[in-house]
C-alpha cells in the first residue's frame, strides 16, 4: 500500500525529474526502511509505463557498520565489482533517504569518511550518476524528522509535500530574469551578520533548477572564480557526515579557508583537512524555494531556504566548474544577507528589491 500523496509525488519524480521513458533503466536507491511506500508507487508506476526498475534497499544502520569497518580496499571493491558497472547501465537515479537518526554516522572516523568518499562515493555518485545519468534525490518525512524541523508530525507531514510539490513550472518562468542578471555579472558581495564576502562569478555558467536533480528544489547555481573569494562568511545550522554545526565561520583570502571558528572545531578541521580542495569553493547558489522558511539540519531542505545562499567547501560541478576537486562537498547556507551585484543592491535580507527579480519573494510564487 502506498499514499495517494506518495502516488503524486511518484508521478512528479518519473515525468518531471527523471523524465523517465518507456525501455530505459533506472535505480530506485532507498536508505532507510521509512520511505517504502514511495518505492511501492514508483515501482508500480515504472513498471506500468514500460521502463525497468532496479532496487538497492538499505539499512541505514547497517551502512553504519559497514562505513565504520571499510578501508579503501573495501570500498574500492563495492564499487568495481558492483555499483560502477550496475551505475553504468542506468538511465536515470532516485535516490530517497529514509534513515530516521540524521546523526547515525556521527561517529564514523575521518579515515572511514575519506576512504568511502574517495573509493565510492567521488566514482560511483559524483563523477557517474551525476554526470551520466538524469539524477534526483530526496529525504522522506519522519517524526525524527520533524523533531529537526520542530513542528508537529501532522504540521511536518504538510509542510514536505507542499515544499516538495511546488509548482515548479511558475519557479522556473520567475528565474529566468535572475539568471540572466547573474550571467552579465562580475562581483557578487554578500553582506549581513558576520557575513562580508565578494567573489566574482565573470563568464561562469549558471544552472536554474525546477524539480529535476533535487526534490524539494528551487536554486539557481553556479561557482565562484576559485582563487577571488575574500572576506568572511557565517552559515546557519549544519550537519556533514554525521556531525552536528550549530555554527560555522569562515575566513577567507584568495580562494582559501585561512581560519574558522565553529561549535564543533575538531570536527570541522578534520572536514578541512580531507585534501586541499576541501579549504577552497566549488559552487555558490541562491535559494528559492518559498516554502522552506528555516533551517532543519538536512542540506536538501536548507539550501533551498527562500532569501538565503550557500557557498560550497569542496568539488564543483561538471557543469558549473571552476577547476575545485576535492572529496568533499558542503552546502553551507548562509541566511538573509544583503545580496549586491557589481554594486548594485538586488536583495535586502530575504527579499529581492529589484523589480524584475520581486516575483521570486514568497508572495508572489505562492499567490494562486
Amino acid at each position: 500500500m502506498y499514499s495517494s500523496q506518495d502516488k503524486q509525488l511518484a508521478k512528479q519524480l518519473i515525468s518531471h525529474s527523471t523524465e523517465l521513458k518507456s525501455g530505459e533503466n533506472i535505480m530506485l536507491q532507498l536508505v532507510g526502511l521509512n520511505g517504502i511506500g514511495l518505492i511501492r508507487a514508483l515501482t508500480a508506476q515504472i513498471r506500468a509505463m514500460g521502463a525497468n526498475p532496479f532496487l538497492k534497499i538499505e539499512d541505514s544502520e547497517t551502512n553504519r557498520l559497514l562505513l565504520e569497518s571499510g578501508n579503501e580496499d573495501f570500498w574500492k571493491l563495492q564499487a568495481t565489482a558492483d555499483q560502477l558497472p550496475l551505475m553504468k547501465q542506468m538511465d536515470a537515479f532516485i535516490g530517497i533517504r529514509a534513515a530516521e537518526n540524521i546523526y547515525e554516522n556521527s561517529g564514523v572516523s575521518k579515515e572511514a569518511n575519506d576512504a568511502y568518499s574517495k573509493q565510492f562515493l567521488n566514482p560511483v555518485h559524483f563523477k557517474q550518476r551525476v554526470e551520466h545519468t538524469r539524477w534526483v534525490v530526496l529525504r522522506y518525512p519522519s517524526p525524527a524528522f520533524a523533531m529537526n524541523a520542530k513542528m508537529t508530525t501532522s504540521r511536518f507531514h504538510e509542510f514536505y509535500y507542499n515544499a516538495c510539490l511546488l509548482d515548479y513550472g511558475k519557479l522556473e518562468e520567475a528565474m529566468k530574469p535572475l539568471e540572466k542578471l547573474l550571467r552579465k555579472t562580475d562581483i557578487i558581495q554578500l553582506k549581513g551578520e558576520g557575513t562580508d564576502i565578494r567573489f566574482s562569478v565573470k563568464g561562469q555558467n549558471w544552472i536554474p533548477c525546477f524539480g529535476k536533480r533535487n526534490i524539494p528544489d528551487g536554486e539557481l547555481f553556479s561557482s565562484p572564480i576559485i582563487d577571488s573569494v575574500n572576506g568572511v562568511i557565517t552559515y546557519a545550522p549544519s550537519v556533514y557526515q554525521g556531525k552536528p554545526f550549530e555554527y560555522v565561520k569562515l575566513h577567507v583570502k584568495d580562494g582559501v579557508v585561512t581560519d574558522f571558528d565553529s561549535s564543533n572545531n575538531d570536527a570541522l578541521k578534520e572536514i578541512l583537512e580531507t585534501d586541499d580542495g576541501a579549504k577552497r569553493f566549488g559552487e555558490f547558489s541562491f535559494g528559492l524555494n518559498p516554502v522552506i522558511e528555516s533551517p532543519m539540519y538536512d542540506i536538501l531542505f536548507d539550501e533551498k531556504i527562500y532569501g538565503s545562499n550557500h557557498l560550497t567547501l569542496g568539488k564543483d560541478y561538471a557543469i558549473a566548474a571552476n577547476g575545485n576537486s576535492s572529496n568533499i562537498h558542503w552546502d553551507l547556507v548562509c541566511i538573509g544577507a544583503d545580496v549586491w551585484l557589481d554594486g548594485e543592491l538586488i536583495r535586502k535580507g530575504r527579499l529581492f528589491v529589484k523589480d524584475e527579480l520581486k516575483g521570486l519573494n514568497p508572495n508572489q510564487l505562492l499567490l494562486l
